[in-house]
């Protein structure tokens, strides 16, 4: 039974050894149960996710890193969401794919793989046919993992830091790196890549405004990894050290995605948790990435020349970042919800 894997809880490297099943939260802070926050089509992932019709993401509460710059900390770290049984997440997934959604994107469920990995089979026999998604900062398991085998096919990890002096700082982990590194490498030797031309179904615009005709193609990922990493201001070499990795070791086995949009988020938290983020940011320069910074990745990105490789334009809009007590978390260009934790579903 996969509930006997809540108690004494040591699903992550954290092993806080919480007895979740009696309700009693771990440093994930969870219990046994599901809980979400927000259910949407998202049109900001990676294009291979995110294709004609948008990337289903659910976005569930808790997590096990404790990023000090999260943009997400009311649902990872606050606990804004609600329980859901299998029958309720069945029909957010069923929903999601009626909706034109191009795979179910499950965000930040590390600390719930027991539970999902009843859930995800649930809802692909009640009729959810597009593949599910993993997307996490990957410090979690390789035990955990093999529970999510049968059912996952698409992967989109994180690999945040080699540094593990940073990631003690920032994460309150110090041993992120070679955690991530396990959870990764099992990834791509697991699943190789599976990417096909999909035509649309019907004329859209998407949400960087250029109009697609029906019938013209896109390429969507069936199987496989998108490793994420997020350049944080003044840490050029951290993210150096990131990218000869990956050259290394996932070069032609996944996609790569640098992302640029380190964003400073206003925190609405009492004054003892803003300290303890101060604390943790001042390890990095709490900024947005500034064009010397950019131009510098884009050289390092040109030198290294991978098979596969996502990269945003830099901007200084801080409009995307979401507030999860609006039914709409984001912006309307960035996604349509389609369930939401203080009303269910959105007509």
């Amino acid at each position: 039974m996969t509930s006997e894997l809540y108690k004494a809880c040591n699903q992550c490297s954290r092993k806080c050894g919480v007895n979740r099943l009696t309700g009693k939260k771990g440093i994930c802070g969870e219990s046994d149960q599901v809980r979400i926050a927000t259910a949407c089509l998202h049109f900001g992932e990676e294009p291979l996710i995110t294709v004609h019709g948008g990337s289903g993401t659910i976005f569930l509460t808790g997590c096990t890193l404790k990023c000090a710059f999260c943009q997400n900390y009311q649902i990872s770290q606050d606990g804004m969401g609600r329980e859901v049984s299998s029958e309720e997440f069945t029909e957010i997934c069923l929903k999601l794919q009626e909706s034109g959604a191009e795979n179910i994107n499950l965000v930040t469920g590390s600390h719930a793989i027991p539970r999902l990995s009843e859930y995800i089979p649930a809802a692909q026999k009640a009729g959810c046919k597009i593949p599910f998604c993993w997307n996490s900062s990957a410090y979690e398991s390789v035990e955990m993992l093999e529970l999510l085998k049968p059912y996952v096919k698409i992967w989109l990890p994180d690999l945040k830091t080699l540094n593990s002096e940073l990631s003690a700082s920032l994460f309150s982990a110090r041993d992120y790196p070679e955690t991530a590194i396990k959870a990764i490498s099992w990834m791509l030797n697991n699943f190789p890549l599976k990417i096909e031309e999909i035509p649309a179904a019907k004329d859209y615009t998407d949400s960087n405004g250029e109009d697609w005709k029906k019938g013209e193609i896109k390429e969507k990922m069936f199987q496989g990894v998108i490793i994420r990493h997020l350049f944080m201001p003044g840490k050029f070499q951290e993210t150096a050290d990131v990218l000869e990795w990956l050259k290394n070791n996932a070069d032609g086995k996944a996609c790569l995605s640098l992302m640029n949009q380190y964003t400073p988020v206003p925190f609405e938290e009492e004054e003892k948790k803003l300290q303890g983020r101060k604390k943790a940011l001042s390890s990095i320069e709490n900024r947005l990435v500034n064009k010397e910074e950019d131009a510098d990745l884009q050289d390092l990105m040109e030198a290294y020349d991978f098979d596969w490789l996502f990269y945003q334009e830099l901007s200084d809009d801080t409009s995307w970042l979401p507030d999860f007590t609006r039914i709409q978390p984001f912006s309307n260009k960035l996604a349509k919800p389609v369930w939401h934790w203080s009303k269910g579903f959105i007509n």
